[in-house]
């Protein structure tokens, strides 16, 4: 059951007090650059499985010459 908008304001407001507005802002940008650099390695992690793909092509279009 998900917690309607006051339940929302009551747990933001505590979370507020607990960590304060400076710490939830670095927490934020910490959050953000880590998610960006997940992104960032997914993305490079494609073109590396495509270089394979293509190399592994060419190696088995070697072969059937053979």
């Amino acid at each position: 059951m998900m917690p309607g908008p006051f339940e929302l304001i009551i747990i933001l407001v505590i979370v507020l007090l607990l960590f304060g507005g400076k710490r939830l802002k670095n927490i934020g940008g910490d959050l953000g650059g880590a998610i960006k650099g997940f992104k960032k390695s997914m993305k490079e992690s494609e073109k590396i499985d495509d270089k394979d793909s293509v190399i592994d092509a060419k190696v088995v279009k070697e072969e059937d010459k053979v």
